[in-house]
């Protein structure tokens, strides 16, 4: 019974990762997929129709992604507005993972929670095993579990950028600092931090550039990518930097200052992590360790006074 169950809860998982997976493949703004598709068999020579043409895109772009963006949009105007905007807010410190909005993301907490709860229906639709009531108990538990399956998989999305963020600014800032020593603006250092690394805070400095471009100011600019960060590090490096600008520091200076501030802290972390580790291993050492220890220590004991008691009970 537990091995059905176990494959169940397999079955379950790879199912909602899946629709997870096809709900956030979302093609970009800017890109017009049957524009493209027109454009491709232009180029061919080959004469055919729009309904060819749209027919030809993947099964996702065709029926999944309006699906999903219907109930979207459904879902929405019943979500209070304070639920739509903390969930657009999580979203972009998530990095807007694949390029899903607030409504979209709402509408993929339904789906997969019909998921899991559908798919465990049928299950116990075709296997009677519990009796009725603990089934639909059963339904109901992993229906709200994955109703709420998308909202731990943004938070850990969340976190994992965070901490990517907290341990690259170390060696951006020393970038920066070198770049602006060398002569570069503080504008051209950051763009070549984006240029050299590929990670998440380089995709961060490359909208703040790209925002500067378009005619936002920099310290605006800075402050809209600490928000869409939301660490304590990025905040402090950012008001740095707009204190300095507005009073006439030396950028190197302050970037020089930061960096060094930015590795102690690096290092802080790092001793506080290696001071909680003995705690953490408390728990798997008390469930696996001890018991192993206490069966091979204690069992030839447990032999031997068996076997000496033996003869006095006869």
């Amino acid at each position: 019974m537990w091995t059905g169950i176990i494959v169940v809860v397999i079955i379950i998982v790879i199912v909602a990762a899946i629709l997870i997976f096809a709900g956030a493949r979302q093609p970009k703004e800017e890109e017009d997929p049957l524009a493209a598709r027109l454009a491709e068999f232009s180029e061919r020579g080959e004469v055919v129709s729009l309904e060819e043409i749209e027919l030809s895109q993947p099964f996702a772009d065709r029926v999944i992604l309006p699906v999903a963006r219907h109930l979207g949009n459904i879902s929405a105007r019943f979500t209070p507005q304070h639920q739509v905007e903390t969930t657009a807010k999580n979203l972009e410190l998530a990095g807007n993972p694949g390029r899903l909005d607030a409504s979209s993301f709402l509408a993929l907490r339904f789906v997969v929670a019909g998921a899991f709860g559908g798919l465990l229906f049928l299950v116990f639709l075709f296997s009677h095993n519990w009796p009725v009531s603990r089934e639909f108990l059963t339904t109901i538990i992993f229906t709200v579990l994955g109703f709420f399956f998308p909202q731990l998989w943004l938070k850990s999305r969340i976190d994992r950028r965070q901490k990517e963020i907290r341990k690259a600014m170390p060696d951006a800032l020393d970038l920066l600092t070198i770049c602006v020593e060398a002569g570069l603006g503080f504008d051209a250092a950051m763009a070549k931090v984006n240029e050299k690394w590929d990670n998440q805070l380089s995709m961060a400095f490359g909208r703040a550039i790209r925002e500067i471009q378009l005619g936002k100011l920099r310290r605006e600019a800075l402050r809209d990518m600490s928000d869409r960060v939301d660490i304590a590090e990025m905040t402090s490096f950012v008001a740095a930097i707009i204190q300095s600008e507005q009073l006439g520091v030396s950028m190197a200076r302050v970037l020089r200052i930061q960096s060094d501030q930015m590795r102690i802290k690096r290092r802080q972390r790092a001793e506080e992590e290696a001071r909680k580790a003995p705690l953490k291993m408390v728990f798997p050492m008390g469930l696996f360790i001890f018991p192993a220890l206490i069966i091979v220590l204690l069992t030839p004991a447990a032999f031997r006074l068996r076997d000496s008691l033996l003869p006095l009970a006869r």
